[in-house]
Order: structure tokens, then C-alpha cells, then sequence
């Protein structure tokens, strides 16, 4: 579940970063690296596990699958959070920058 979850948020913000200038703007290409160094990280967990536990592996519990439900929209809200972070100090548009330098003029 995290591997789909993963890869499906990769490819939704690399249709996004392809299809808008302004995404490319605003450092999409961060969430672009992010997401897809995720699911190359679990598509590696999953052939491990595969390796490990054969055909049991595509039979996961109901509880497991909510599990890595959860742990793949983890993921996902901190690789949001990080590139958060990064516009902030990049600050491509320049309001952080406009906002302080308004609040020391007052």
C-alpha cells in the first residue's frame, strides 16, 4: 500500500510539475525527487519481501494494509511539509520577504 500510495502522489506531482509553469515556479521538482526516491525505496521493500515471504506477500492482513496505509500517507505529509519548508526559504514569489520587510518599516 505505501509503494502505490507513493507512486501514485509521484505521479500526480510530475503531471503537475510538467503541466504548469507555475509548479515548476514553486520547486515541484523537490516533491517530483521526493516521491519517486519513496517509491523506489519501497519498490525495493517490496522485492525483498517478496524474496522473504513468496506469494504470502500479495496476501497481506487487513490490519497490515492499514498499516501501510497509514505509513504511505505519513510519507507523503512529510515530504509536503518539506518542500513547504523549502518555498519558505526560497521564497520564489518574494512575500516572506516583502512581509518582513513591511513589519520593520512599521
Amino acid at each position: 500500500m505505501t509503494l502505490l500510495l507513493t507512486i501514485f502522489a509521484a505521479v500526480v506531482s510530475t503531471l503537475v510539475w510538467y503541466t504548469s509553469e507555475k509548479a515548476r515556479a514553486m520547486k515541484v521538482g523537490i516533491l517530483n525527487w521526493m516521491f519517486w526516491g519513496a517509491s523506489l525505496m519501497w519498490l525495493g521493500d517490496a522485492i525483498f519481501g517478496f524474496a522473504e515471504d513468496g506469494a504470502a506477500y500479495f496476501t497481506p492482513a487487513a490490519e497490515e494494509m492499514l498499516n501501510d496505509a497509514f505509513l504511505g500517507l505519513a510519507v507523503i505529509a512529510l515530504a509536503l511539509v518539506i518542500w513547504v519548508v523549502c518555498i519558505l526559504v526560497s521564497d520564489p514569489k518574494g512575500v516572506v520577504r516583502n512581509r518582513l520587510r513591511n513589519r520593520k518599516a512599521v
